[in-house]
């Protein structure tokens, strides 16, 4: 079963707005009206209006309200990148980064070479990261990267302290949501690596992949960005400082407005 496509409103991302990711401008709210694009069998659905989100917010508010009030049922194959990206003007990397989330969310299943199936229509009880679930991370964190942050403002060395403070000082500045979450992860290797203790680094080092996949829903779904980059900096001040108790306190909050947005996430 295939519905109607109804283009009300063009996304963008960091390319030409309405651009998408072949460098061809989306197609215009007439043509998408009367055109069809072809999906071998995957389920399409008329897109409500979007807020004025990023990209990849909207896509994913938009994918996440219609799985939830069972516009897409459970069992239904999602449209094609392909197609999503042509139906909201967006890049193929922007709709990536939507469903993403739908699959951390345990909305969808993404299966290599078939594509995306709803297999919920309600957020799960946990979300899934990579090889570890959101609780996984969230009861492990503090017991390795609160003790971390302290040691790294005991030990770390004039070099590690300007590559946390470069890391941190690009993640300001950073538009790109793919490249700020590769860079989340990033600090928190080096602050573990500073900690000057090798099971910690060997440990974040593992849950990097886990870490990434946290940010982007977190960016996406709680919009937490901006937050993150206010507690990074105040980390890396007390670790600039050399002090160690103001490093762990800085780490433990951090952690803790992380656990907290992932528990509403949830309770949403």
């Amino acid at each position: 079963m295939t519905r109607a496509i109804f283009l009300t409103v063009n996304l963008s991302d960091s390319r030409t707005p309405g651009q998408a990711e072949t460098g061809q401008p989306a197609r215009s709210q007439d043509a998408a009206a009367g055109e069809r694009p072809a999906t071998s069998g995957a389920v399409l659905r008329q897109p409500a209006p979007l807020a004025r989100l990023s990209a990849a917010e909207a896509v994913f508010a938009a994918i996440r309200q219609d799985i939830e009030a069972g516009t897409y049922e459970v069992g239904e194959k999602l449209a094609s990148e392909a197609s999503l990206a042509t139906l909201y003007g967006v890049s193929r990397s922007v709709v990536r980064e939507a469903l993403r989330s739908c699959n951390a969310l345990g909305l969808t299943l993404t299966r290599t070479g078939k594509g995306t199936f709803v297999v919920a229509n309600k957020v799960a009880n946990d979300l899934t990261l990579g090889q570890y679930s959101a609780r996984d991370l969230n009861e492990a964190r503090p017991h390795i990267e609160v003790p971390a942050a302290g040691l790294a403002a005991q030990r770390r060395t004039a070099e590690e302290l300007e590559t946390l403070k470069d890391i941190v000082k690009t993640m300001v500045g950073e538009t790109d949501p793919e490249a700020w979450v590769s860079l989340d992860a990033s600090f928190h290797s080096a602050v573990a690596r500073a900690s000057g203790n090798r099971v910690f680094a060997s440990v974040v080092a593992e849950i990097r992949e886990a870490l990434a996949h946290q940010s982007e829903t977190l960016n996406l779904v709680a919009d937490r960005q901006h937050a993150s980059d206010e507690e990074h900096l105040r980390i890396v001040d007390a670790i600039e400082k050399q002090d160690s108790a103001a490093a762990s306190a800085a780490m433990a909050d951090h952690l803790n407005a992380v656990g907290e947005a992932l528990d509403a996430i949830l309770r949403q």
